[in-house]
């Protein structure tokens, strides 16, 4: 079974996740092999992550993004790239959970914990997010 590819163009805006939510939810009546629960676990970790370049993106409302979602045999991927400023990291590595209740700072370790891999590169002026998780 060969990997089908899917790719949304747009602003880095709140409506932008809304339009991933609607891709991620035709991959599963598109590819009955991914599970609910791969595909719920990955979509939880792109929201995270797109809603933090939403959040944090500059220019605010003027950042373009690509996200590219490829569905292959045993995992899914994706590359979520964007032309705002540089992403810069808080220390090395993945976050690390926050302590309490705090409802800031999950996301990116939230995502981590769902992901088989995730890594955040700056290349050319673009901040690419790129992430994967084995089909289960």
């Amino acid at each position: 079974m060969a990997g089908e590819t899917y790719t949304v163009f747009g602003l880095a805006v709140p409506e932008g996740l809304d339009e991933l939510h609607d891709l991620i939810e035709s991959i599963g009546e598109e590819h009955p092999h991914v599970s609910d629960s791969d595909l719920m676990l990955f979509e939880t970790a792109v929201i995270e992550i797109a809603g933090n370049v939403v959040e944090h993106a500059r220019p605010r409302g003027q950042v373009k993004w690509t996200f590219t979602l490829s569905v292959l045999p045993d995992r899914i991927e994706a590359v979520l790239a964007d032309d705002g400023v540089a992403y810069v990291a808080k220390g090395e590595g993945v976050p690390d959970m926050p302590v309490g209740l705090t409802e800031r700072g999950r996301g990116l370790a939230l995502a981590s914990r769902v992901l088989d891999f995730l890594v955040h590169e700056r290349i050319h002026g673009t901040n690419r997010w790129r992430m994967a998780r084995t089909l289960s």
